[in-house]
């Protein structure tokens, strides 16, 4: 049986450059510096200093991201995208951060819910806690819900249950029908064919270095010419960004 922190170390350890993470995620690489190392601004002739978004569990900070962060950034650019501004997200993610126990966040299910009112609406951020399954609104001082709510990321990822704390342990850029996924066990967490050790950029390299046929990338690594398909597409997709 594998211990626990040895897995969590595998899914905590620094893994991604901020460039490489940057082209997963879909978020310029200042963006993913400020949030994952803080920033120093002027504030009325003073310098103050703006901690992190996502908080690492590592004592040290280093130059790369590990899975555990990645996911944690796809979670705070899915809210965003939702419409939630980022102070009211810092301080929700805070929340967060107290009824887990722990600094990343990427070991549930969150949830949204957009919540009918006399004037306007209000959008929710719940967290379903991990002891007993209740659902509680962040932001609101701990009360309970009930509300009708969308997942979100739920067909995007897996999450392990060998640390105790259900953190992700899979990641499906194109939920878990598509072709590709990203493991920090395979290939050292780089975007693989599902099923298969081969890193969708080395399928790409081939391919240019074939003049862009995927017949031969097909026979070289004895691989469906759909799946080569996939491989082709997602890392096109990931360069046009």
């Amino acid at each position: 049986m594998r211990r626990w922190r040895d897995y969590l170390n595998v899914l905590d350890a620094p893994s991604y450059s901020l460039t490489e993470t940057s082209r997963l995620i879909g978020m310029p690489v200042w963006t993913v510096r400020r949030y994952l190392k803080g920033y120093e601004f002027d504030y009325f002739r003073s310098r103050k200093i703006q901690p992190p978004v996502v908080k690492s569990g590592r004592k040290k900070a280093e130059p790369y991201a590990s899975f555990l962060d990645l996911i944690d950034l796809i979670l705070v650019r899915e809210f965003m995208h939702r419409g939630y501004g980022l102070p009211t997200l810092r301080r929700a993610l805070e929340e967060a951060r107290h009824w887990l126990g722990t600094p990343h966040l990427a070991r549930n299910v969150f949830f949204t819910h957009q919540k009918q009112r006399a004037v306007g609406n209000r959008k929710d951020i719940i967290l379903k806690l991990p002891k007993d399954g209740s659902m509680i609104a962040l932001l609101t001082g701990g009360q309970s819900v009930m509300p009708e709510i969308v997942e979100l990321l739920s067909d995007k990822l897996e999450f392990e249950d060998v640390t105790g704390y259900g953190f992700a342990k899979r990641w499906f850029p194109e939920g878990q029908r598509g072709s590709i996924v990203i493991d920090p066990e395979v290939s050292f967490g780089r975007p693989v064919l599902k099923g298969r050790a081969v890193p969708t950029y080395n399928i790409y390299d081939l391919y240019l270095g074939e003049d862009k046929k995927v017949k031969p990338v097909s026979s070289w690594f004895n691989i469906p010419a759909a799946e080569i398909g996939a491989a082709i597409e997602f890392e096109q997709h990931l360069r046009a960004q």
